[in-house]
């Protein structure tokens, strides 16, 4: 079984420039272990569920030391069945633009 887990998060007190916080989540992301896939407006992470909101809750957690306001959007796909569901859905879409 596994769960893909679509998230966005980012700070709403400060400012315009978000990178630097956004860059401290994927940080957090990339040390997990788990797949990913990293994109200008989420990140897709693949893993059991209790892995992938564990992520999350730790973004959230290293946002919170100097962040009052944050935002969060999540998304999931679970679904009984093999893992690396996260590149095979991709590859899925790529195989029939090929065919076309």
């Amino acid at each position: 079984m596994s769960a893909i887990l679509d998230f966005s998060i980012f700070p709403l007190d400060k400012g315009d420039s978000l990178s630097a916080y956004v860059a401290r989540a994927v940080h957090i992301v990339r040390e997990s272990g788990l797949p990913y896939v990293f994109s200008p407006m989420s990140t897709s992470i693949e893993g059991e569920w209790d892995e992938v909101l564990a992520v999350v809750t730790r973004c959230k957690e290293a946002l919170e030391q100097d962040c009052s306001r944050i935002h969060v959007a999540v998304r999931i796909d679970w679904r009984t069945g093999p893992a690396g569901r996260l590149t095979a859905k991709i590859q899925a879409v790529e195989d029939h633009l090929a065919q076309a």
